[in-house]
Parts: C-alpha cells; structure tokens; sequence
C-alpha cells in the first residue's frame, strides 16, 4: 500500500515536472545555505583555535604591577617585583605545571658585520621552548648544559635572519647583542605577525644565565609556565602563592597581570557559538522560505487535484490514504531537494576553499584563514531542520485535502 502511495505521488511529480523542479531548487538552496552556514561557523571558530594554537593554550605567563588594595600593615601602591625565588614557589605550589621558565627582556643593539637594529632580547630557560612552541627552522634551540655554563649562544626570529643575513646562512654566525659576542645555532619558524611594527618574528633568545651579561637578572620581568588540569585552579593557586610571598590579597589583579590563555580562548569559543547559533537561524529562516513556497505548491496541487481527490474517496479511499499521499509528495520534493542541495553545498566548499580572514591582518596566518569544512554534525543539524521544514509543509496540504467533503470534491469543476 505504501509502494502505491509513494507512486503516485511520484507520478504527480513527473506530470508537473517544471513546478516540481522549481519546488526542488528552492528546498536546494534553502539547505545548502544551511549547510553553508553553520561550515562558515564552524571554520571561524577553527580560525580562533588556530590562532591560538601557535603558541600553545595550556600556558600562563604573569607579570609585575603595583598593589591597589591595602593588604594587613602594607599600604596600596607597593611595587611588586619577582624573583627567582617565585619560580621556586610556583612550581612547589602549583603541582599542575609542566615546565615553568622566568623572562628577563630587553631592548638592545642586535648587529652584524651589516646592519644594526635595537630588537627585544630575551633571556629564558630552555623549556620556554616547549612553553611557547618556539619550533626551530633551522638549527635548534639551546639546552640545559648551555644555560649552565653561560654559553653565548642564540635563537633568532624568522624575520630578524632576513634582516640580518639577507636570506643567507645564519647557523654558526655570530651577532653582537650590545656589544657582546654570540653565536646563532637556530632560527626559529615564523610565527602569526600584524602588522610591520610587530617584533613578533625579530625577537632573539639566549640562555637565561647567559642574559646577566646583557642585564640585571635579579628581578624578572615575568614567569611563563604550562600546565597539565583545569586553568582557573592553577590561576587562582599563582595568585594566592605569589600574594602570600608579596603581601598583596589574591583578589587584587592589579597587583600582579595574568595573561591566561584558556581564558581568553574559553571567550572567543563562546564568540564562536553564538556566532553559530545566529547563522543557524538565519539558515533555518532561508529554508523555511523554501518550506512556504513548497506549501503553496502542495496548496496548489490539492486545489487543482480536488476532483480527483473526490474520486478516490467514493471508491473507498480514507483520509489517512489521501494525507499519506500528498504528504509523502512533499516529503520526496523535500528529500531530492535536500540531496542536491547538500552536494552543492559540498562543491561550493570545494570551489571556495578558504576564506581571507586573520591573513589579512597579519603575516605568515593562512593557517587562521576560514575554511568551509562540513562536518557530519552540520549535515545532521540541516538535515533535521530539512525534515520538520517539509513535515510541516506537507502536513497542512495535506490535512486539507484528507478533510475534503468527497460530495463537494465530485462537484468542483
């Protein structure tokens, strides 16, 4: 019985085959706008993740600042200024790190027999590497046993080799940092960089013990680490170990500068979801247009239908047999429709490959360009939005002519 039905809903199809076909590309383009859609959505939010993928997102550095709450006898204001013995702390007190390393920076005159520049010289603990993803293009990094021994040795930027080497071999060069002779043993891979005021790729890095040559150690300029578990855990456990070490209350975040990483990306996913929950909207609203004008279609058809209708009731047929019969015509032009339109949406991810985005704002980030990847959680997603739109199309034409007084319906011309 239901092989009879789907026929001859198929055969009303194919004796209006041109309204048929216009029905199937409005459905068409109705869920591949969909689709499209929510693969838009989520390639931004791979473009995010890709951002901050490059340099790692299970990392905290913090930062010196000045206290501005009074903490027991200690007024506000006090300048807070870390030590090596802090690194000691963090690393007791927090059992979730992975590799911790102290920074001290400086700008200073970066020459060689060529060119002079002042770039930002950073004097780190060699598993700020792994920090850091500071992969190496050429050379490597430097190790513990250099550190040690103060060896004058350095990693240079993507960019601060061009600059000084003019695209030449840099390995085994020699550069003066401020006066003071180091050898180059590896040039680091480029990262994301905005703009050409960015120092991003010119940085340099040597040893930590090695960077007392160049400056006062003493004081760090800040503690970057990584870690293993839940982040806010571990920025809550830096604040309180540091807070009770400098005599400033946890709560006061002007006291010491957190830069969290997985809370910043925690926000931007948040960004993203909303975004793609906007789009899934939109894209529902676009094939609920399609559904509208399937309905009219099927509207159509029930009208133009009625004698037949009529018919097939005074021969016996029941209402269940003449909903079932227009509902599964319109469920067949949603199901086709919905075929072609996922294909297209396929060939039109295909076609478009990337779209610009962080690449326009910064150097060597085509990796954080938006690609249109369909996902088979997205197909699914259309394709539930598909089936209710042409459920509830099909379902009032179809209520419609299953009511239809068989007396009347004889009688219509």
């Amino acid at each position: 019985m239901l092989k009879d039905i789907v026929g001859q809903a198929w055969e009303a199809m194919v004796y209006n085959r041109r309204r048929t076909a216009i029905t199937m590309i409005g459905m068409a383009w109705g869920i591949a706008t969909v689709v499209l859609l929510l693969a838009y959505g989520a390639g931004f939010s791979r473009a995010i993740q890709a951002i901050f993928a490059q340099w790692g997102t299970n990392i905290i550095g913090t930062f010196s600042g000045r206290t501005s709450e009074q903490a027991g006898g200690d007024k506000a204001g006090v300048l807070v200024r870390f030590t090596m013995d802090d690194v000691d702390r963090l690393t007791s007190a927090i059992p979730s790190i992975f590799h911790i390393s102290p920074v001290v920076q400086k700008d200073l005159p970066v020459q060689n027999d060529l060119h002079t520049y002042t770039w930002t010289v950073n004097g780190v603990r060699p598993v700020f590497q792994d920090i850091w993803k500071l992969d190496t293009d050429q050379g490597r990094f430097f190790n513990g046993a250099e550190d040690d021994q103060r060896a004058h040795v350095c990693v240079i930027g993507s960019e601060a080799k061009t600059k000084l080497f003019s695209g030449g071999w840099a390995l085994g060069e020699t550069i003066r940092l401020n006066g003071e002779l180091f050898t180059v043993i590896g040039v680091l891979s480029p990262k994301m960089q905005e703009g050409e005021n960015s120092d991003r790729n010119r940085q340099i890095y040597v040893p930590f013990n090695t960077m007392s040559d160049l400056k006062d150690t003493k004081y760090l300029d800040g503690i970057w680490f990584n870690y293993i578990g839940d982040n806010e855990q571990a920025e809550k456990s830096l604040r309180e170990t540091l807070g009770a070490a400098h005599h400033f209350r946890a709560s006061d975040h002007r006291a010491i500068y957190v830069a969290n990483l997985m809370t910043e990306l925690h926000q931007f996913s948040i960004l993203s979801l909303c975004l793609q929950v906007l789009l899934s909207m939109v894209g529902a609203l676009t094939l609920g247009i399609a559904g509208i004008g399937l309905m009219n279609i099927m509207l159509v058809a029930v009208q133009q239908r009625t004698r037949e209708i009529g018919v097939e009731k005074a021969l016996g047929a029941r209402k269940r047999h003449i909903l079932l019969q227009f509902l599964s015509e319109a469920l067949v032009i949603t199901g086709v429709g919905g075929v072609c339109g996922i294909a297209l949406a396929y060939l039109v991810s295909i076609l478009v490959g990337s779209i610009t985005f962080y690449s326009a704002l910064a150097q060597h980030a085509d990796a954080a360009d938006i690609r249109l990847i369909i996902s088979p959680a997205s197909v699914i997603v259309a394709t539930v939005i598909l089936a209710i739109t042409g459920l509830i199309s099909g379902m009032i034409p179809a209520i419609r002519a299953a009511n239809l007084d068989p007396i009347e319906a004889l009688r219509y011309e």
